[in-house]
């Protein structure tokens, strides 16, 4: 599922669609589209236009847009905003960002296409998802999100946290205090740094706090570089039968801030 390692590949892949003037825009699904969007709106503001720069907050891809390309008109162009859900892929010109995604198909169906942006050079960007459960979006409401995990700090993962009696993980995993950490990486940051996922919140000491800030980074450094957040050192343990890979204790699986979550009862205390 794409979280925010795999948003940020598919970042720097949509970076190849800057520059290229946009001369169709399909948008077939209209369940797709959201917040009140509908395909003759989203193919009015984007055509004649071309994309000019690609930024990323957590899980949500965003495109500028230029002011049209022909006439007088100066206005500056919409922002296009990309959610993917748990299966959406990006594709330029046909290339994928990432070979495979976790938990979704390993087919390439055009079936699946929700979005696509044509170009005049003959190319297309396309957003292809099996589920359905990703969209598109013009000028998103960026206030909602919290600081982006690549940014964490210990000041601002306090402030994120704050006086939450919320469970640990399930604070981690609140897009609005955090964005872009969803169950996989969040499974293995708190399994590297060693705390209960079920804990309240609040209740991190000042040492355990700067533990868990470090391991986050870590963890988004080191597991961008490997492919993606399935491939932490806890992921191959996550099954019924799975053991800690630290101290061979059976892992425990239970639901803790609505998501299917390992972790070990020996050491993340």
């Amino acid at each position: 599922m794409p979280e925010i390692l795999e948003i940020e590949y598919y970042r720097r892949l949509a970076h190849d669609a800057v520059g290229r003037e946009i001369v169709r825009v399909d948008a077939p699904d209209d369940w797709f589209l959201k917040g009140g969007l509908d395909p003759a709106t989203v193919v009015d503001a984007l055509e004649g236009r071309e994309f000019t720069g690609d930024r990323r907050i957590g899980k949500l891809l965003l495109l500028e847009t230029s002011p049209p390309l022909a006439g007088a008109v100066a206005d500056p162009g919409p922002t296009l905003g990309l959610r993917f859900g748990m299966t959406g892929r990006l594709l330029v010109d046909d290339r994928p960002a990432i070979e495979r995604l976790e938990y979704s198909s390993d087919r390439n169906n055009p079936v699946w296409d929700r979005f696509i942006v044509h170009f005049a050079d003959g190319g297309d960007m396309r957003l292809r998802d099996p589920r359905r459960l990703g969209g598109v979006e013009l000028d998103p409401d960026e206030s909602k999100l919290g600081i982006d995990g690549f940014a964490i700090t210990p000041g601002t993962l306090r402030v994120a946290l704050g006086s939450s009696t919320a469970t640990l993980k399930a604070r981690i995993l609140d897009q609005a205090r955090i964005a872009g950490i969803g169950n996989l990486l969040a499974d293995e940051i708190l399994w590297r740094a060693g705390l209960d996922p079920t804990r309240p919140a609040n209740s991190l000491d000042d040492t355990e706090l700067k533990r868990l800030s470090r391991n986050l980074r870590r963890v988004l450094d080191q597991l961008f570089e490997r492919g993606g957040s399935h491939t932490g050192d806890l992921h191959l343990e996550r099954n019924r039968q799975g053991v800690c890979p630290r101290d061979g204790t059976l892992l425990r699986r239970e639901q803790v801030g609505g998501r299917t979550t390992y972790w070990c009862p020996d050491h993340q205390v």
